[in-house]
């Protein structure tokens, strides 16, 4: 499946168990290979952010590898869940 990086952003993300995580802001690419590395997540009031990365100004750093679906939430693969 192909995206552009402008229809993801702005999707909630969530665990495959149903937790909502937040929404995707940005995306964090490698210049030398172009791969797609990470998502930036603002995370959700509920969401707890020292449980997960972060970077400076506070956003869930997860694995571009860890997106499983994209319908209107976008399904996140997230460590123990």
């Amino acid at each position: 499946m192909k995206k552009f990086a402008t229809e993801l952003r702005g999707k909630t993300v969530m665990t495959q168990d149903g937790q909502i995580l937040g929404m995707i802001e940005n995306f964090i690419i490698d210049t030398h290979s172009g791969k797609v590395e990470n998502v930036l997540v603002v995370p959700a009031e509920e969401v707890e952010p020292r449980l997960f990365k972060t970077d400076p100004q506070g956003r869930i750093v997860l694995p571009f590898q860890g997106m499983k679906a994209i319908k209107d939430v976008v399904v996140m693969s997230v460590g123990g869940t």
